[in-house]
């Protein structure tokens, strides 16, 4: 029997910081508008630096903390919704930076709960027995697609890069993998970046126009209390499995304000739940292993965790976790 166990974890920020008041030079809002309405005091802005950069110094530590040499990874896995180049993926310039020349390497899109859909793609790899260790990194520069005069989604994005590594072990206690639901609820219209029209004629005047990023947060946020909310919590109920068992939730950090009503819902304090939104912004994918990461970092001893993400698509989907059996303190 192979056994899915965690090897690694680490983040990454660009170090430029921009506050609230730096927006409010750029756009009609102010602090105390985005605090009041996002929960987002700072934000990490990468200046002349792509995201395959981000997610090469996140292999970097992942390697360094797992002690595994480049050539020991078969796999990699990036999430991101702000790639390099619609090709070649931004894993195989992870894979070239890292020299990882043994490991075959793709993107995922699925947008904020990219990294929950790729870490449940990497365990069925290392399930099957003929993978050993798996990169995970969800890394995005959403500021590059920002239009900053738009104050109903420029105030929200930030850029960063976190990830994992899982790994095949034969110890059944060291398993973190319990269970796992995702879905998709097409609505294109809801949230959208770089769509990019067909041809209307043959032409050399031809070129791909690419629109800004949008999000409709009105809708987003019905999605979120009506949808995501019940998804969680049959998700546990199927489980059998009450919300005051987890040691932890990390849900995507989209807006402080939608958290609330999701400790709420499930009937849990906020401190229950894993958030970095106020420091770092909604970095999309980034934000559940970069909340997860130093939660694992900052404990002695986790047990159960609901990682929840959501976004376009629509996509949404939950992953529940045990790290009992892993050590924290490497």
């Amino acid at each position: 029997m192979t056994y899915v166990t965690a090897r690694a974890w680490a983040e990454y920020f660009p170090p430029r910081v921009v506050d609230n008041d730096e927006l409010s030079s750029l756009m009609e809002t102010s602090d105390k508008w985005i605090q009041t309405h996002t929960g987002i005091k700072t934000r990490h802005i990468a200046i002349d630096e792509n995201t395959s950069e981000m997610a090469t110094k996140v292999g970097e530590k992942l390697l360094a903390q797992s002690k595994l040499r480049a050539a020991q990874i078969d796999m990699i896995i990036v999430s991101t919704i702000s790639p390099d180049a619609l090709t070649p993926s931004t894993a195989a310039l992870v894979q070239a930076n890292l020299g990882a020349t043994t490991a075959f390497a793709y993107d995922i899109s699925a947008a904020c709960a990219g990294f929950v859909f790729a870490l449940s793609t990497a365990e069925k790899f290392i399930r099957s027995g003929a993978y050993h260790n798996v990169m995970v990194i969800s890394a995005e520069n959403n500021s590059k697609m920002q239009d900053f005069k738009d104050r109903t989604s420029a105030v929200f994005f930030a850029d960063g890069a976190a990830g994992m590594i899982i790994s095949s072990t034969p110890e059944k206690e060291k398993e973190i993998f319990v269970a796992e639901k995702l879905c998709t609820a097409g609505n294109a219209d809801v949230i959208h970046s770089g769509r990019i029209a067909p041809l209307k004629k043959i032409s050399a005047a031809n070129y791909p126009k690419v629109d800004a990023f949008y999000q409709d947060g009105h809708a987003v946020f019905n999605f979120v209390t009506e949808t995501v909310t019940k998804h969680i919590a049959d998700f546990l109920q199927k489980q059998k499995i009450s919300p005051q068992q987890l040691d932890l939730v990390v849900p995507h950090q989209a807006n402080l304000r939608l958290i609330e009503k999701i400790a709420a819902y499930l009937d849990l304090p906020t401190d229950r739940f894993g958030v970095n939104i106020t420091d770092h912004g909604n970095t999309s994918s980034v934000g559940i292993p970069s909340v997860l990461t130093e939660e694992l970092n900052d404990r002695d001893q986790v047990g159960l965790v609901l990682l929840s993400g959501f976004g376009a698509g629509l996509v949404y989907g939950s992953l529940l976790l045990n790290f009992s059996g892993c050590d924290l303190n490497q």
